[in-house]
C-alpha cells in the first residue's frame, strides 16, 4: 500500500513538473493581431483563434467599399472551417486598412476558397491583390481553386498602417477572399543578412527585411504534418515525400527529449518543437562514409530570387562535436564541414538556422542537399535536415508575380463609368451638334427664301436665279 501511496505521489510530481516546464515557456504575443472573418456577419472560431467578422459595425473601418458582397455558401453540406463557407466580393477596387501600432516584419495571410453560390460564379473571379505597395498576387484565377488556400507574405511595415487592395481585372469579373490575417512577426523572424549562394561566388546578401517575400514553401523534413494549432506562429508545414529526390542511404529519426534553445540562436518562433524533433539523416553503418547526398527538389518560377531557410538540430548523435557535413543549394557548395556542435555552443538538440538567397533560374527547379564532407565520421552521423522554407523575394518592379508595377494595375483600372460616360458623352455631343446644324440650315432658308406664289407663266422665269428676265 505504501508502494502504490509512494507511486502515486511521484506520479504527481512529474505531472506537475511538466506542466511548470510547459508554463515556463514564454509564448509569442503578438501586439498587431488581426483575424478578420470576411463576408460573415458572425465571429468564427478556428484552431483557437477568434476570426473577427468583417461586417461588424464597430471594425468597419477595416473595409473601404464602394461595391462589395457578403455571399454565404449555399451548400449545406459544407464541413470546412466557418472562414471558408463566407466571403467578400468586390466588383470594384477595394482595400482593408489596418492600424499598426508594431513597426516591422508582419505576417500576412490571405485565405482563399471557392463558395458555391447563385449570386456568383467563382469561375469568373480573376483579380489582382496588393499589400503596402508589392504586387502579392496579378490575374489570380478562382477557377484554378480546388480547395482552400492560404497565400502568406511577410511585409515590412514602416508606417502605421497596412492597406491591402483588391482589383478585379476587368470590369467583368471580381474579386473576393474569405479571410485576412495580418500578425506582427517576432523581431528575430527575419534578420536582415543572408549568404547569396551562385556558381561563381559567394557573398553577403543584405536588405532582406524590408524585402517583400512570399511563402512558396515550409516543409517538416522526415515528419508528420504540422498545422497552425500546433505551431507557434500558427503556420503549416507539410511532409517532405513530395519533395524528396531520393530517400536512398538515408532514414528518419525521432526525437522525444527536450529541444534545446540557446539565446542568440534559432528561436521557439523561428521553428517550433515539432518541426526540430524529427529528420532525415544519413548514417554510415560500417568503416566506410556512404558516397550519397540527399536531395530534395522544389518547382519554382524563374526571373526571382529565392530565401532559402535550412533548419537544423542535432538530434541523433550520440555525442557531441561528432557531425560534420556540406550543405548544397541549387547544386552549389553553401556551407562546408558544418559543424552544428560549433554553432550551437556544444548543446545536443539545440537548433540552428542558416539563411541562403539564390537565383530562380530557367529550369524552373530549385534543390537543396545535405552530404558527408572530408570531416565526417565513420560509424557515425554524416548529414541532418529537419526542416525547409523557401520564400520569393519581390523583384525590381515591386512585384511578387511579375513585371506590372502597382501604379500600372490601378491606372488600368477604368475611373467611375467612364467606359460608360464617353460613348454617352460622345452621343450626346454628336446630337447637340446635328441639331445645332440643321436649326441654323433651316434658319437661314427661312430668311434668303420667302415663299410666294409659283407664276403661271413658267417660260418668264430665271429658274436659277429666281427673278424675271427683261
Amino acid at each position: 500500500m505504501e508502494f502504490l501511496h509512494t507511486s502515486f505521489v511521484l506520479t504527481l510530481f512529474l505531472l506537475s513538473l511538466s506542466t511548470l516546464t510547459a508554463l515556463s515557456y514564454t509564448f509569442f504575443s503578438p501586439v498587431d493581431n488581426y483575424l478578420i472573418d470576411c463576408g460573415s456577419t458572425l465571429d468564427s472560431t478556428v484552431d483557437n483563434r477568434l476570426f473577427v467578422s468583417d461586417s461588424s459595425r464597430f471594425k468597419s473601418h477595416w473595409l473601404s467599399s464602394t461595391r462589395s458582397v457578403s455571399l454565404k455558401s449555399n451548400n449545406p453540406f459544407d464541413v470546412s472551417p466557418r472562414i471558408y463557407q463566407t466571403a467578400r466580393v468586390f466588383t470594384k477596387p477595394s482595400r482593408y486598412e489596418f492600424e499598426i501600432k508594431d513597426k516591422g516584419t508582419h505576417m500576412v495571410r490571405l485565405h482563399f476558397h471557392n463558395l458555391s453560390s447563385s449570386k456568383f460564379d467563382f469561375n469568373d473571379a480573376q483579380f489582382h491583390v496588393l499589400v503596402n505597395g508589392f504586387v502579392a498576387l496579378s490575374d489570380f484565377i478562382g477557377e484554378n481553386l480546388d480547395g482552400p488556400k492560404v497565400m502568406e507574405y511577410l511585409i515590412w511595415v514602416e508606417t502605421g498602417r497596412l492597406v491591402i487592395t483588391f482589383v478585379p481585372s476587368c470590369k467583368s469579373k471580381f474579386a473576393f477572399v474569405n479571410a485576412i490575417e495580418v500578425i506582427s512577426a517576432p523581431k528575430d523572424l527575419i534578420v536582415d543578412t543572408a549568404q547569396y549562394v551562385s556558381s561563381e561566388k559567394i557573398e553577403q546578401f543584405d536588405g532582406l527585411v524590408e524585402q517583400a517575400l512570399e511563402v512558396v514553401y515550409r516543409v517538416n523534413v522526415g515528419g508528420p504534418k504540422v498545422t497552425p494549432f500546433n505551431d507557434t506562429l500558427w503556420r503549416t508545414w507539410v511532409p517532405d515525400n513530395d519533395f524528396l529526390k531520393s530517400s536512398f542511404g538515408s532514414k528518419r529519426v525521432y526525437f522525444s527529449g527536450r529541444i534545446r534553445y540557446q539565446v542568440g540562436g534559432a528561436s521557439r518562433e523561428v521553428g517550433p518543437d515539432n518541426v526540430y524533433n524529427t529528420a532525415r539523416v544519413i548514417k554510415s553503418t560500417n568503416a566506410s562514409i556512404p558516397d550519397v547526398n540527399i536531395t530534395w527538389v522544389f518547382p519554382v518560377k524563374g526571373g526571382f530570387k529565392y530565401l532559402v531557410r535550412l533548419h537544423f538540430c542535432d538530434i541523433a548523435s550520440i555525442s557531441i562535436a561528432l557531425l560534420y557535413f556540406n550543405v548544397y543549394v541549387n547544386g552549389n557548395l553553401a556551407y562546408k564541414d558544418l559543424d552544428l556542435s560549433g554553432v550551437t555552443n556544444y548543446v545536443l538538440a539545440a537548433p540552428f538556422y542558416a539563411d541562403y538567397v539564390v537565383d530562380g533560374d530557367r529550369s524552373g527547379v530549385l534543390t537543396v542537399s545535405v552530404g558527408p564532407s572530408n570531416m565526417s565520421y565513420v560509424y557515425g552521423i554524416d548529414g541532418i535536415l529537419n526542416a525547409v522554407e523557401i520564400m520569393k523575394l519581390n523583384n525590381s518592379m515591386g512585384s511578387l508575380v511579375g513585371d506590372l508595377p502597382v501604379e500600372f494595375i490601378l491606372k488600368s483600372w477604368p475611373r467611375g463609368n467612364v467606359h460608360v460616360l464617353v460613348p454617352l458623352i460622345a452621343s450626346v455631343c454628336l446630337l447637340v451638334i446635328l441639331s445645332l446644324v440643321m436649326r441654323r440650315r433651316m434658319t437661314g432658308l427661312k430668311d434668303s427664301v420667302m415663299w410666294s406664289k409659283l407664276p403661271m407663266d413658267v417660260s418668264n422665269v430665271n429658274v436659277k436665279s429666281g427673278s424675271p428676265q427683261p
